[in-house]
């Protein structure tokens, strides 16, 4: 199965992620902040990567820049606590933004267990299905 990395500085989240994600069969690693995500990021290999956007220190967007950096093609799921209203004048849907800016899929707390398995498998899928395609094709 596939390693996984979860960021959030919820201690409650990191467990429910977890223990959903090595209940489905995936190898796991946890960090409390954007700067420790970072440094397991640097020196692990992961698949798939679970970020809460809002964290002390460095935040989820600023994480997210530098593991693009680092590994462009990375799947990225964002996650966050924060309320999706339809004010217009309210502060900004950060889920929708951490799309637009290279997230593949976004949960919003608190999210169902099928939603979250159902995120991970849709971007394991979609990573899968895009190396089948560089393989397929010609040099």
């Amino acid at each position: 199965m596939a390693n996984i990395l979860i960021v959030d500085d919820d201690p409650a989240v990191q467990y429910t992620i977890r223990l959903l994600l090595e209940r489905a069969g995936h190898h796991v690693t946890v960090a409390g902040d954007g700067r420790k995500g970072l440094a397991q990021f640097e020196v692990n290999s992961f698949d798939l990567l679970f970020l809460d956007i809002f964290m002390p220190g460095m935040d989820g967007l600023e994480t997210m820049r530098h593991v693009r950096a680092l590994q462009p093609g990375i799947p990225i799921v964002v996650i966050s606590g924060r309320s999706i209203t339809p004010d217009a004048y309210a502060e900004p849907d950060f889920l929708k933004m951490a799309t637009k800016l290279g997230a593949v899929a976004s949960l919003q707390k608190p999210f169902r267990a099928d939603a979250l398995l159902a995120a991970v498998d849709g971007c394991l899928k979609a990573v899968e299905s895009e190396g089948a395609d560089v393989n397929a094709s010609p040099r």
